[in-house]
């Protein structure tokens, strides 16, 4: 099985994936880490700060590859990132996609401007971001376009809305 986790900034895709890993023992492919991995080397021109549909179109290619190869072995894995496109379905053939569940974290706009400070305060509690500007509007504008991004692709929705908490996720 081959999970996928995309959703907003700051909603917890890395956090997910760590508690699952920790939960599951499925390893998990931070897309952020191949991200930056293809940078620091001097495969790409692209950079951390490049726009996100460049950075999805270079990414993707090479990430499908992989859940192929791990669901061509038999082997169950996590993939997390914004970097996975509306229309990911279309990489796989339907042998592919019977074994991918794509789940997308958002946090609604009453959490977010209730929750800020602490979205503010864990923004790092897996991985270190080293420039993370962000402000409340644009938080709510990244998590509308996901909300739509998950009703129009009929991917699963993770709706953090009251609590912060990712228990109830069914698997």
């Amino acid at each position: 099985m081959v999970i996928l986790i995309t959703g907003a900034s700051h909603t917890g895709k890395t956090y997910l994936a760590q508690k699952m890993l920790e939960k599951y023992k499925y390893p998990y492919l931070s897309i952020d880490h191949l991200k930056m991995g293809l940078i620091r080397s001097g495969n790409t021109d692209l950079t951390p700060i490049s726009d996100d549909r460049e950075l999805t179109d270079y990414l993707w290619p090479i990430v499908s590859e992989i859940i192929k190869t791990a669901i061509e072995n038999k082997q169950n894995l996590i993939v997390e990132g914004c970097y996975i496109p509306c229309n990911w379905q279309k990489s796989f053939e339907s042998k592919y996609l019977i074994d991918i569940a794509c789940y997308c974290l958002v946090m609604s706009e009453k959490y977010i401007r209730k929750h800020f400070d602490d979205i503010l305060k864990y923004a790092d509690i897996i991985e270190k971001r080293l420039d993370d500007d962000f402000d409340i509007e644009s938080v709510v504008e990244d998590n509308l376009y996901y909300l739509a991004f998950a009703q129009k692709n009929n991917v699963k929705l993770v709706l953090i809305d009251n609590e912060y908490t990712f228990e109830g996720v069914t698997l």
